[in-house]
């Protein structure tokens, strides 16, 4: 087999690999995502014990679930206490998030 083949082959593999990973770190850890914002209704909420978290350490994570209103997949983003202690479900609002990344959400007030 000619060895320019084999180069060619490998040159494309890295390139490949190049591609995934990139589009890896930017879709699916949201590294170097786009900020995006997003008219959504809160469907639900949920708290969840860490198991073997630390004293002094937060010993709950917070979680809620969204539909975008203008229609898409419903996704699920971590958010601190005081998001969780205010939202509810059935609100409608604004988000901003980047990749999976919650940032931040503005109730609409009616």
């Amino acid at each position: 087999m000619p060895t320019w083949i084999i180069v060619v082959l490998c040159l494309l593999l890295l390139l490949a690999l190049t591609y995934f990973i990139y589009n890896y770190r930017r879709h699916i850890l949201g590294i170097d995502a786009p900020e995006k914002k997003v008219d959504v209704q809160i469907l639900d909420k949920q708290s969840n014990r860490i198991i073997g978290a630390q004293a002094g350490e937060e010993d709950e994570e917070y979680w809620f679930y969204v539909q975008p209103l203008a229609g898409g997949p419903k996704r699920e983003f971590m958010i601190g206490i005081h998001y969780y202690q205010v939202l509810n479900p059935g609100d409608i609002g604004t988000m901003t998030y980047r990749g999976q990344q919650f940032i931040h959400f503005a109730l609409q007030r009616q």
